[in-house]
């Protein structure tokens, strides 16, 4: 599925047109804290990685980084090439540790 086609499909599923923004950042750092709970407990209690429960958690943010992207009138296929971008710059040679 493309960025852009994602994001289509994903805002059928939005509430509301007053505060979209406040509420879609809220959003994201609520679901970007419970995908975080979900690793500590991995890292630092022994739990098992629920790799179930990362892919909903991390469904949940990509829907909110969407629905920004969205609000903004940006194209999400442009936030993801801008990414890349960003990246090649920044590690022409990929990362290496002993950078």
């Amino acid at each position: 599925m493309e960025f852009n086609e994602y994001q289509e499909k994903a805002n059928r599923t939005l509430y509301g047109n007053e505060q979209v923004l406040t509420n879609c950042a809220l959003g994201l750092a609520g679901e970007a804290g419970q995908l975080i709970y979900l690793i500590k407990d991995y890292t630092f209690k022994g739990k098992d990685l629920d790799k179930e429960k990362m892919i909903h958690e991390m469904g949940d943010v990509l829907w909110y980084l969407s629905q920004i992207s969205e609000w903004a009138n940006i194209p999400f296929d442009e936030v993801a090439k801008n990414n890349i971008e960003t990246l090649n710059k920044r590690y022409p040679d990929g990362y290496a540790s002993n950078q």
